[in-house]
């Protein structure tokens, strides 16, 4: 381990939270307690569902429980990528519902990165949000065509011809400079966030708009009309589950969303002559094509945050709720930082954390409100939930209100996915798996053909991705 690695910060909260600065903490639950609607995750999903019922209908006594602070969690560790990719499988949402169906999902998803930027700027919480679109580069033939091929498909779901623009190795190169681009694409339906700032200001709104949310509170079991947790319980004819990821937590549901893991590190402040060489002048957010696909954002204040599957799953759905980085994934994504940019191979590692995310069996986003025993849920949005939640918050607010909408005509809306196998399958699957997409993506970097590698294709198969 060099100097650089031991001196990062690798605590249990990311950058952007000890960026903003940690909240003051709000209260616990003071015991048994009565509402019309309790919330049971204070992350987006939860956040923004409490926001749209409580301006649609003020007189609503609604309560957001939260285990540790509001943004603990996913919502304030991610890569601050604000996409309008849906929150799931196209043709998986297809086959269920129609073609038609899920091209109005897409739709949606452009309609939730406007709905998002423009709340937050009518709130007060903007800081840091810049609707600057998103690059995904190939630096591999394989990953070239993948690009183009993804492009072609975009098209037919419902992206127009001013909704994504394929771009060539110089075009990638009039914005930023990575090695070995060969050319990729740009979607101006991105926004880039400051995720611990974004939430926290959400957070304040919703209880500007008069909703309580009470922290270092534990839901440990739902049932109809009740929540049960370490400080007492929250009877309410309407309950909602917001907990994407730390779905486990509660009793009986350790199969049905898998955790998956993801890890960040962000640079120190770099210097204007490592900007430069860099040449990322604008504030798009840029992904790759590879396989074992990563994530980077460059700050406003001029750091490097790069994201990526380091060590995606652990033995039992296990994980670190504090967020600490597994050295192995450090150094993953120091080595693709260079990859990516050679002249900042060496530069200094501030700050590392990890987070994990909701993954369904079949790796599609769902919404869900089942009136017989006012149980509701969203989640599972694979990646793209800083967009997904909101879109999903205003889904659930027409469907609790029973007020017909487009919204609850979407595909996702009822869809059931089925629990992941027992272990050991799922840790030798998810392990071999991530195994494999790490090889292709070597195998490809030395290929000409322009042809996925056969040991992805076969793993997608497998994955169901």
């Amino acid at each position: 381990m060099d100097t650089a690695t031991q001196s990062l910060v690798n605590g249990d909260v990311s950058f952007w939270v000890q960026d903003a600065g940690r909240p003051t903490p709000r209260p616990s639950l003071p015991g048994d307690i009565h509402a019309d609607v309790a919330i049971v995750g204070g992350g987006l999903t939860g956040l923004w569902t409490a926001y749209y019922l409580a301006h649609a209908d003020p007189s609503l006594k609604i309560v957001i429980l939260e285990r540790e602070f509001a943004g603990y969690g996913a919502s304030g560790r991610n890569g601050g990528w604000m996409s309008a990719e849906p929150a799931g499988q196209f043709r998986r949402y297809a086959a269920a519902r129609g073609a038609d169906a899920a091209r109005a999902l897409q739709s949606r998803m452009f309609d939730a990165v406007r709905e998002s930027v423009e709340v937050a700027h009518r709130e007060g919480f903007a800081e840091g949000v810049a609707k600057t679109g998103l690059i995904h580069v190939a630096t591999s033939a394989p990953q070239l065509a993948r690009a183009r091929e993804h492009v072609r498909q975009m098209k037919q779901q419902g992206w127009g011809e001013d909704d994504v623009f394929e771009l060539s190795a110089s075009e990638v190169a009039e914005r930023v400079t990575v090695d070995r681009a060969l050319g990729g694409y740009w979607t101006p339906h991105c926004a880039r966030v400051h995720p611990a700032k974004y939430t926290f200001g959400l957070a304040r709104a919703v209880e500007r708009a008069g909703v309580t949310i009470y922290e270092k509170t534990t839901a440990t079991s739902i049932a109809p009309q009740l929540v049960q947790t370490d400080r007492g319980r929250v009877r309410a004819p309407i309950i909602v589950r917001a907990l994407e990821g730390y779905t486990l937590s509660l009793d009986g549901m350790p199969r049905k969303l898998l955790p998956m893991n993801s890890s960040m590190v962000i640079t120190e402040r770099l210097s204007d002559e490592q900007l430069d060489a860099v040449g990322w002048s604008g504030g798009e957010l840029l992904g790759d094509m590879a396989h074992s696909f990563t994530y980077t954002h460059k700050t406003a204040d001029g750091r490097i945050a790069i994201g990526g599957r380091g060590v995606p799953y652990n033995f039992a759905s296990g994980f670190d709720r504090n967020g600490r980085t597994a050295e192995f994934a450090v150094e993953l994504l120091r080595a693709r930082l260079g990859e990516l940019f050679p002249t900042l191979r060496d530069v200094a590692l501030e700050h590392t954390w990890s987070g994990v995310l909701g993954v369904p069996r079949d790796w599609c986003a769902a919404v869900n409100f089942d009136r017989s025993t006012g149980l509701a849920s969203a989640g599972g949005y694979v990646g793209h939930g800083l967009s997904g939640t909101n879109l999903a918050a205003r889904t659930l607010r027409d469907l609790i209100l029973g007020e017909p909408s487009d919204l609850s005509e979407l595909p996702w809306v009822g869809r059931q996915s089925r629990n992941w196998e027992f272990e050991p399958l799922r840790w030798i699957g998810a392990t071999a798996l991530y195994a494999a997409y790490r090889y292709a993506d070597q195998r490809e970097y030395a290929s000409r053909s322009g042809k996925t590698s056969l040991v992805a294709r076969l793993a997608d198969t497998i994955s169901g991705r």
